[in-house]
């Protein structure tokens, strides 16, 4: 168990709402999985952030950085040293004609229906997106067509060391799934975007349209961490998954959905060794089967 004294200096700085000790983090992902981490802090500023790292750099505590946890596996003993989650209490937004300086703690959802009320295009492929801006930058989440980088302009992060720079679309490096973020391990704080004037009621049909869709092909009637492999060059995950017939194979608590084979459910109690078992067995038969390497596109932390 963490003591109270390791981390006394930095309690002091965070009201009791905002900093926990052993905190499990099976509250704090969306597969609703995982053992405790030592400590956590929901950091309100930028200057919290850089204060949460100085005072672990000194300790030599471990850092880990999360969002939202929409598309992270936390394994069964939990993390080690401090986690610092950038979620709700980092979500203002300012919008100047078309552009959009958000705080990267706001969650997609939350964004879409405030560019969605100033009738403003662009975003829509990703309002139904689990998670937050800083996430969905750090992995270029994309959907139906769209993806960050084609409305990303800059963003503020801050290094391991505290340290500040603002990262233009050109050296943010956004690819398929992946970023430079993923390489340097920065903390995104706020990121500008740019989106274009449209009509309220075509943003809102298609909107509603993509809302649709996800709901009748992807499961949130159960936990899970959203599509658990990337998307095999020429193919589709989900489609070979199904063709080895694992829809419905599980492993523990962990299923392969049989609503879409591209998602690993919690059925009750699943542990993440079991999705991490599951996830073997996945890729084992695929590869068995059409010779194709299955790459995973969860995020896998913890000891």
């Amino acid at each position: 168990m963490t003591k109270i004294k390791e981390y006394k200096d930095l309690a002091e700085l965070f009201p009791v709402d905002r900093f926990m000790l052993n905190e499990p983090m099976s509250k704090h992902t969306s597969f609703q999985i995982g053992g405790p981490a030592d400590a956590m802090v929901l950091p309100q500023t930028t200057e919290e952030i850089i204060k949460s790292l100085k005072f672990c750099e000194e300790k030599r505590i471990p850092v880990t950085v999360m969002g939202n946890g929409s598309n992270l596996l936390v394994k069964d003993r939990g993390i080690e040293g401090l986690v610092i989650k950038i979620s709700s209490p980092m979500k203002e937004v300012v919008i100047e004609d078309e552009n959009v300086y958000a705080k990267a703690g706001i969650s997609l959802s939350c964004l879409a229906n405030q560019l969605q009320e100033k009738s403003l295009a662009g975003f829509e492929f990703a309002s139904g997106i689990p998670g937050t801006l800083g996430g969905a930058l750090t992995m270029n989440a994309g959907a139906y067509g769209g993806e960050m980088k084609g409305i990303f302009v800059e963003c503020k992060t801050i290094d391991r060391n505290g340290r500040i720079r603002i990262r233009t679309r050109t050296d943010m490096e956004m690819g398929y799934r992946s970023s430079i973020i993923q390489k340097t391990g920065e903390i995104i704080v706020e990121a500008t975007l740019k989106l274009q004037h449209g009509d309220a009621e075509d943003i809102k049909s298609i909107t509603s349209d993509y809302w649709k869709r996800r709901l009748t092909k992807q499961p949130y009637n159960l936990p899970s961490g959203g599509s658990v492999f990337k998307r095999p060059e020429g193919f589709f995950a989900g489609k070979l998954i199904e063709d080895c017939g694992l829809k419905g194979y599980s492993v523990g608590g962990a299923m392969v959905s049989d609503l879409h084979a591209g998602f690993i459910v919690n059925t009750g109690g699943a542990t993440a060794t079991d999705v991490l078992s599951l996830m073997e067995t996945i890729k084992e038969s695929v590869n068995e089967k059409f010779k194709v390497e299955l790459e995973s596109e969860l995020r896998i932390i913890g000891r």
